[in-house]
């Protein structure tokens, strides 16, 4: 604002501001101002308003106004750049809620984490999701003082500022929506076969590579725009200011760079989207074909989602040139401003909050998928499986309990309690009944009598000792295998109860010292002993 001639007063020394009388020695000795352009008060250190009902009524000699008020508040009402942000703000807060709802929906996980699809990847999309939100609501509402602060000041910075990162925002938000599925389709590809694609090949190598690209430019792009001195742009406080210095703050070389570097980032994400259309899914022939495909094989929302990517990085690149439609003016156009800053952004989140509600969780997704092909390969088998009601009516349901407790359950659904507790009151009876001498004390269920032997014999007596017993069943196992591969042979002599003959006791003291068992190549029994005889393969 220009500077205004102080207005006449009673004498030299006296000044009459809004019917106010001042000091104009001490206005002058203090080096103040009059704009009444916008009715300030100012010495490049101190502003106040001196217009009513914010006329200070004092000052004093040291320069210092009574019941003043400070030049940097909100005091105007708000106007339409205000009352269009809080619509916006309330369209990004319902998004946000929306957004919460969907990152717990598709964020959970229902199959074991694989190290190689890590479950932060499927998140990373609705994180940045709520960083745009988040950056949109701050320099809405911060927005809403630009129109009420009679000098530009501090709300106008804001706002431009979480307006930049909001871009920056709606760019990483498409990458990463692209980006994952492509993950999710090479997830789908190897499910059926992990070992069908390697991580070290070319195609995993440009994959590890292609994110590092996409946030290089992405970073190049913060480092140009966000560190900066934004007190340039506050300078809007007359005409001549605003011409000289507030737009060519706004339109340097800086601000200029940073959409190419945006449009790298965005034409990266065109890459990734190739890429992921090339390896997983089905190959035409012809470039008709390819491009057909590609559009076919495309999400729909990527088909909305990417041009308007490109619409964030147009206007940026608009508002660098064009300083009239740029954010960073304060009496800019508005329909500019929000048709092509906060649209975009606003539409990608919706979008993106559209499609996650029509699209399952992955885990569940690859279940689906999994018994899917279970039952084709059941199908190709002949194998057919019972319906799940089969396994309730047969009592197969688990029900949660161990082992011991199933095994009790059944006992008990056939009567073995009773059953076990008659049969055990039986045996206690007939012990006590039967003699002494038969010594039939058994701990399970009586055995049964051979139908050869009679019923008055009395059964042979039981004898505790299992490994002699063990031993002469094994010994009579031998011997009968014995006497059916050799018949002509002589039966042997009957063992002692160590299981030896006599004869081999006689062997056995004159056999010499290295007869025992040992490691050396020792056959002096193989040699003393007669050739065997083989008359036919029956003997062998």
């Amino acid at each position: 604002m220009a500077a205004a001639p102080w207005p006449t007063g009673d004498n030299k020394t006296d000044t009459i501001i809004q019917n106010v009388h001042f000091n104009l020695t001490t206005l002058e000795h203090w080096n103040y101002t009059l704009y009444e352009g916008n009715w300030t008060l100012s010495n490049n250190s101190w502003c106040f308003l001196v217009d009513q009902p914010y006329t200070p009524p004092l000052l004093l000699n040291n320069g210092t106004f009574v019941n003043s008020t400070w030049c940097y508040l909100a005091t105007e009402p708000s106007g339409d750049r205000a009352h269009t942000g809080i619509g916006f703000a309330v369209g990004f807060g319902l998004c946000l809620v929306f957004i919460f709802i969907n990152l717990a929906r598709h964020g959970k996980l229902y199959l074991p984490a694989e190290k190689r699809f890590y479950a932060i990847g499927r998140r990373w999309q609705w994180y940045w999701a709520i960083f745009v939100c988040a950056a949109a609501l701050i320099g809405l509402f911060t927005g809403i003082d630009v129109d009420r602060y009679r000098v530009v000041e501090l709300p106008l910075v804001l706002n431009v500022f979480f307006w930049f990162l909001m871009n920056m925002g709606s760019l990483a938000l498409v990458w990463e929506s692209v980006r994952h599925w492509g993950s999710w389709m090479e997830r789908q590809f190897i499910d059926p076969n992990p070992f069908v694609l390697h991580q070290t090949d070319k195609r995993g190598t440009f994959e590890f590579w292609l994110p590092l690209f996409f946030y290089l430019w992405w970073w190049l792009d913060f480092f140009v725009v966000i560190p900066r001195n934004w007190g340039a742009v506050e300078l809007q406080r007359s005409p001549e200011q605003l011409l000289a210095k507030a737009k060519p703050a706004a339109t340097d070389v800086r601000f200029k760079i940073a959409p190419f570097l945006l449009f790298i980032s965005w034409l990266t994400i065109l890459v990734s989207l190739w890429h992921s259309v090339r390896h997983y899914e089905a190959r035409n022939r012809g470039l008709l074909n390819r491009m057909i495909g590609f559009i076919r094989y495309v999400p729909f929302r990527f088909m909305l989602m990417i041009p308007l990517a490109l619409v964030v990085v147009a206007y940026q690149a608009l508002a660098a040139w064009d300083f009239d439609l740029s954010p960073l003016k304060k009496d800019t156009n508005l329909v500019a401003m929000y048709v092509g800053g906060y649209v975009p952004a606003l539409l990608l989140v919706i979008i993106l909050c559209v499609s996650g509600f029509l699209r399952p969780n992955e885990d569940k997704e690859l279940i689906r998928q999994r018994r899917a092909r279970g039952a084709q390969l059941d199908e190709e088998l002949g194998i057919t499986k019972k319906p799940a009601w089969w396994r309730r009516l047969k009592g197969e349901v688990s029900t949660g309990d161990t082992m011991r407790d199933q095994l009790f359950r059944n006992v008990r659904e056939v009567g073995g309690g009773r059953r076990v507790q008659e049969m055990a009151e039986q045996r206690v009876v007939n012990t006590e009944d039967a003699p002494a001498t038969t010594n039939n004390a058994f701990e399970m269920s009586s055995i049964r009598r051979s139908p050869s032997v009679a019923s008055n014999s009395a059964p042979p007596p039981y004898t505790p000792s299992g490994r002699l017993g063990t031993q002469r069943r094994n010994d009579r196992t031998v011997q009968a295998a014995a006497s059916i591969l050799f018949p002509n042979a002589s039966n042997p002599p009957q063992a002692d109860n160590r299981g030896r003959t006599p004869e081999s006791q006689t062997q056995n003291a004159q056999r010499p010292d290295n007869y025992g068992r040992s490691s050396s190549t020792g056959s002096n029994v193989s040699i003393t002993a007669p050739p065997q005889k083989i008359r036919s393969m029956l003997d062998v």
